[in-house]
């Protein structure tokens, strides 16, 4: 098996406009090929060296001449022709050995680049991948600050070795333009400018982005000191005065609450119009481990609070509002499921709230995501309870379980025991005993979606309830409740007839 040849733009200089991938590339190569001139220093290898590693074989690729004669009976073309004909040779030995070669190119490998030379006489005869890299024009633009093009106007690259009335002739006729290969070509560009009527608008930049980088209007360059790694630049020619800014608002704009369910842990499990939310708010207020949860923004105000003070937290968020922010209530799993949406919607209900708006924001429950850990066990009818007594009597809880299990009803319990509420879970099980076997399937979820997530499957009769604490869901199955040989829980979709 060959080799698998890599032309690796490095961009304009700077080894941090690098890509992820071409640092990748350059560090898992066999071969790292590169050009220079005879004084065998390479701008290409320089920008590559702290993605280089020990032992990897390097292969110079001298040009034989830059700019001066030669006696080569086919002129300074022919020459090139023998170097890269000797060049790809090279390579081409290294890819039949099985060798990643990758060939380095500053800017891109196929906008004036060397490495197309090699491209043309290899990639039909091995794998071949061209990584593209940031082109000096593009660096130049950056640089200035100065767009390149707007709306449909046209940019026009051009060689600064073209011939004059050539330049002077596309320097006219196009909005935007950039010319390369300045050096000895510099005052031939410059005159062409000067005659096209553009020199005034024409900038040079020179080794954009390294540490050597110099701008200047053109017309004001010593041409005397112009490198090769130099380009003219006429930016975008529409409106070049800096945008006006934007109207500063005498008036506070109104702000508005939005209640966020976070999903049950993690940012993989949080959802784009969350995360949206998230970010345009000015102030998070929640109880303070799911704050914590939310990446830190120093443009953001901070709100933490402990569990039990919800009403007061919907207050407060409410009152930010009032004022002008834009408050995001954070809540874990579904705020509409025993969380923040329901407290803050009681308290919006009071009058001098009237004029703050309340989005809610669904969020990924913890029912769910426990269920699909074990498999699919909610895929029949289901109800969700709560095992705490804090907010209800518990002859309502024991009622409703009841009545859950007559109805053979799967049920997801959340806040199941607490340091307070130890027997509940018991009490529950014993409840629930009357009415579905022992063998019964349980889901127990403990911080599904965290790094200490645990799952177990058991049965309604081994439930053990010293096992159980605010960090657990769980799911009761139905009658009709299964569990597979692989372990998962499910709740086939049909129900047996009853009559």
């Amino acid at each position: 098996m060959t080799g698998r040849l890599y032309g690796v733009g490095l961009g304009p200089g700077d080894p941090e406009l690098v890509t992820v991938k071409a640092a990748r590339l350059i560090g898992e190569a066999d071969v790292i090929a590169y050009h220079a001139a005879r004084h065998g220093r390479s701008i290409a290898r320089s920008i590559a060296l702290p993605y280089m590693r020990d032992g990897q074989v390097e292969e110079l690729l001298l040009y034989p001449l830059t700019t001066e004669t030669t006696d080569h009976p086919g002129g300074y073309r022919g020459a090139l022709d023998d170097f890269y004909a000797e060049c790809a040779t090279r390579l081409a030995a290294h890819l039949d050995a099985g060798r990643t070669v990758v060939v380095l190119s500053e800017g891109d490998p196929l906008f004036y680049g060397s490495y197309m030379h090699m491209h043309k006489r290899l990639a039909h005869r091995y794998p071949t991948e061209v990584v593209p890299g940031v082109t000096s024009v593009s660096a130049a633009s950056a640089v200035l600050g100065r767009p390149l093009v707007e709306h449909e106007e046209t940019l026009t690259v051009l060689p600064g070795t073209l011939p004059a009335d050539v330049l002077t002739e596309k320097l006219r006729t196009t909005d935007s333009a950039a010319v390369l290969k300045l050096g000895r070509t510099f005052e031939k560009v410059r005159d062409a400018l000067a005659e096209a009527g553009r020199l005034d608008d024409a900038w040079y930049v020179e080794r954009a982005t390294t540490p050597a980088e110099r701008l200047a209007p053109l017309k004001d360059v010593d041409p005397a000191g112009v490198p090769y790694f130099s380009l003219a630049l006429l930016p975008s020619p529409l409106d070049q005065r800096p945008a006006p800014d934007p109207p500063r608002q005498e008036e506070p704009t109104p702000g508005e609450v939005t209640v966020v369910g976070l999903g049950p842990a993690g940012r993989e499990w949080l959802t784009p119009e969350a995360q949206d939310a998230l970010a345009a708010a000015t102030d998070l207020v929640g109880y303070a481990p799911y704050v914590d949860r939310v990446p830190p923004n120093p443009r953001q105000t901070r709100h933490r609070t402990d569990n039990t003070e919800e009403a007061a937290r919907a207050r407060h968020a409410l009152d930010l509002a009032l004022s002008g922010a834009h408050v995001a209530v954070v809540s874990s799993g579904d705020p509409g499921v025993f969380a923040m949406a329901t407290a803050v919607l009681e308290a919006a209900a009071d009058d001098r709230y009237e004029s703050v708006p309340v989005r809610v924001v669904p969020g990924l429950t913890a029912a769910q995501a426990v269920a699909s850990r074990a498999g699919a066990p909610l895929g029949h009818d289901y109800c969700v309870l709560s095992l705490s007594d804090r907010l209800k009597p518990w002859e309502v809880v024991a009622s409703r379980l009841t009545a859950a299990a007559q109805a053979d009803l799967v049920i997801a319990i959340y806040n199941p025991a607490s340091k307070t509420r130890t027997w509940q879970v018991q009490a529950t099980r014993d409840l629930l005993l009357t009415h579905r076997p022992g063998t019964t399937p349980v889901v127990i979820g403990r911080q599904v979606g965290s790094p200490a997530e645990q799952l177990t499957v058991t049965t309604l009769a081994s439930l053990d309830p010293t096992t159980i604490d605010m960090r657990c869901l769980l799911i009761i199955g139905s009658t009709q409740t299964r569990v597979t040989p692989q372990g998962q829980v499910y709740t086939p979709r049909r129900y047996p007839a009853t009559g």
